[in-house]
């Protein structure tokens, strides 16, 4: 009896190395876990899924990443110390969520800053923003997986409303569904929301109770979250362009043998291609049908805007409430004219 007792022990052992995720059930098989707030049948949740294909197919079944959508293991502020703890090895996100660390990194989605995507992709590969990388890794030990501007989020940037609007003074007043960072709040107070923090699977139905009227989304998520459903006005502002980072545990990932690495890196670039492709190629069909269903999208003229965000800015700098070389590197991120 003692003896099939301890080969019950060691059997239930062995069991649970194979099921840690980021563990080794032999020499080889890794598992990785990647929480997304994204469901799977949304283009971002196809390009997650692409990236965990991809991974599968290069290390020829010896990595596997599995995907909780939908925000299945926490909220953001909960998913990101899973990540540092190593419990979740990726999350794919807005790089800015690093300002949890490194507060100067939510300015790598700086509200109406950066002219177009080239010019934010620019920025991202700066030598300032890869020095806050490495403070947010020195910190927390989390890092991004590739170029964090690889995957596309967007391709641009709406306000999805109850309330339609086509000036400055006309949006004053809306109470906007924001995400959690200061700076975004901050601009929006400033352009005269009313701003109120809540989690992204959170707006649906607070639309529809009441609770906000709008939300800020990348046009190519407002159709397969539905919001259009609660707020039939699409407005296109050009926030700020997007794209998604892969936070990840940076010890999991320097722990990988060299081989899978590459799995990653290569997987990652491909979903990477994916994703712009993807996003690109089902966008006008989206809008279109959401205007069958009886959605209105304009482009409003974001003059007024912009001016209210140079004085923003301004104000902000002089008083030394901007990052030391930000301004420079904005600048110096510029695309080129021919």
């Amino acid at each position: 009896m003692f003896y099939l007792t301890n080969c019950c022990r060691i059997a239930v052992l062995a069991l649970s190395l194979v099921l840690i995720p980021g563990t080794y059930s032999n020499a080889a098989d890794v598992v990785w876990r990647m929480a997304t707030k994204q469901p799977p049948e949304s283009n971002e949740g196809k390009a997650f899924q692409r990236f965990a294909d991809k991974v599968k197919e290069f290390s020829k079944g010896r990595m596997e990443v599995k995907v909780f959508p939908n925000e299945q293991l926490g909220k953001t502020e909960a998913v990101l110390e899973q990540v540092q703890a190593g419990t979740v090895h990726l999350y794919p996100e807005g790089s800015s969520f690093l300002a949890k660390w490194v507060d100067a990194v939510k300015f790598s989605s700086a509200p109406f800053m950066f002219e177009n995507r080239k010019h934010w992709s620019n920025f991202m590969k700066s030598e300032l923003f890869k020095g806050w990388l490495q403070e947010v890794e020195t910190k927390a030990g989390v890092t991004i997986l590739g170029d964090a501007s690889a995957y596309m989020r967007g391709p641009y940037r709406v306000m999805v409303t109850k309330k339609p609007w086509k000036s400055l003074d006309d949006m004053k007043g809306t109470k906007l569904r924001m995400h959690p960072n200061q700076l975004a709040a901050d601009v929006w107070t400033h352009l005269g929301a009313e701003v109120r923090t809540l989690g992204w699977t959170e707006v649906y139905s607070s639309i529809r109770r009441g609770i906000v009227e709008a939300v800020n989304s990348p046009i190519g998520l407002v159709e397969s979250m539905k919001f259009y459903e609660v707020a039939p006005h699409i407005i296109r502002h050009n926030e700020y362009p997007q794209g998604i980072a892969f936070i990840m545990n940076a010890k999991a990932y320097k722990a990988l043998p060299v081989d899978l690495k590459d799995a990653v890196d290569r997987a990652h670039a491909e979903g990477g291609k994916y994703s712009v492709e993807l996003t690109n190629a089902t966008l006008d069909e989206s809008i279109k049908r959401m205007k069958a269903k009886g959605v209105t999208y304009t482009e409003p003229d974001l003059g007024s805007f912009q001016a209210s965000m140079q004085k923003f800015y301004k104000e902000k700098d002089s008083k030394g409430e901007i990052p030391a070389g930000f301004l420079d590197a904005v600048n110096a991120s510029r695309p080129k004219s021919n």
